[in-house]
């Protein structure tokens, strides 16, 4: 699936300001995009390629501008294999985002927490992942101009910006977990058992996206760095979930989130 369309209109709207770094909102964080300074918006409908969100709390729409200094492009939105998409089409925004200029991608994600101590409006800082669905966007004939054929994720979540992340919130005053997340497909909760199984794998977090992305952000030359935003406690750790939680504790969370984000973006913003 061509991604060139969709970051050729990036980059017209971007106009003598490309983005240095792609940023994905995840449930209930729509309003980060907020932060975002001199900004211009276009729908995903006007992005060729981009599928249509259809999640309560993902709004759909790209906003350019400048957070802190850095050059932005903000996804106020993502796409979930659950909703029925292809799978190869969720690598789409992802290349898009690289051929419009970006270096860096910056992951944000809704999840349950698989540890008592980290409870919901807590962030980690993803370090690694579990892929449970055994799913990647990179299935299918492999295009040599974007990326590897056989791609090495063993730095999937770049250690350098890890260490700006852990700066920027000791200087904020802000607890920032450190994790492996683990993808369970959706749109079901996971099960109790399946929680305990998780545990023993070695996860600390369990949601219903970012690996994707990074799968296809890695393969692309994209340096990832993830922060979910525990928004409840796994099965069989509290009762009744629900997505109506997700996006509660999700848009709490945000200032403080925000916040975080904005003292990475000052540090990114010297490199470019």
């Amino acid at each position: 699936m061509d991604h060139q369309d969709a970051a050729a209109r990036i980059r017209a709207l971007a106009g003598d300001r490309p983005p240095r770094v792609g940023l994905i909102l995840g449930s209930g964080l729509g309003e980060l995009a907020e932060a975002i300074e001199s900004s211009s918006d276009i729908g995903y409908s006007d992005l060729p390629g981009f599928p249509a969100p259809t999640v309560a709390g993902h709004e759909g729409r790209l906003r350019l501008g400048a957070w802190s200094g850095t050059p932005v492009a903000c996804l106020q939105g993502r796409f979930h294999f659950y909703e029925g998409h292809d799978i190869q089409q969720l690598a789409v925004p992802i290349r898009a985002l690289r051929s419009a200029g970006c270096e860096t991608l910056i992951l944000t994600c809704a999840a349950g927490s698989l540890q008592p101590e980290m409870g919901p409006g807590e962030l980690m800082l993803v370090t690694d992942h579990i892929n449970w669905s055994g799913i990647s966007p990179l299935v299918g004939l492999n295009d040599d101009t974007i990326g590897p054929r056989f791609v090495d994720v063993s730095q999937a979540y770049d250690p350098t910006l890890q260490e700006i992340a852990q700066t920027a919130a000791k200087e904020t005053g802000i607890t920032l977990h450190e994790g492996v997340y683990v993808w369970c497909l959706g749109p079901n909760f996971e099960t109790p058992a399946e929680i305990r199984a998780f545990r023993k794998l070695g996860a600390d977090a369990v949601g219903m996206s970012t690996v994707p992305e990074c799968l296809a952000a890695v393969h692309c030359g994209l340096r990832v760095m993830a922060i979910a935003v525990v928004t409840n406690l796994a099965a069989g750790m509290q009762m009744n979930l629900s997505h109506v939680e997700t996006m509660t504790v999700g848009s709490a969370a945000t200032p403080q989130l925000s916040a975080l984000l904005g003292g990475v973006m000052k540090r990114l913003a010297l490199d470019y």
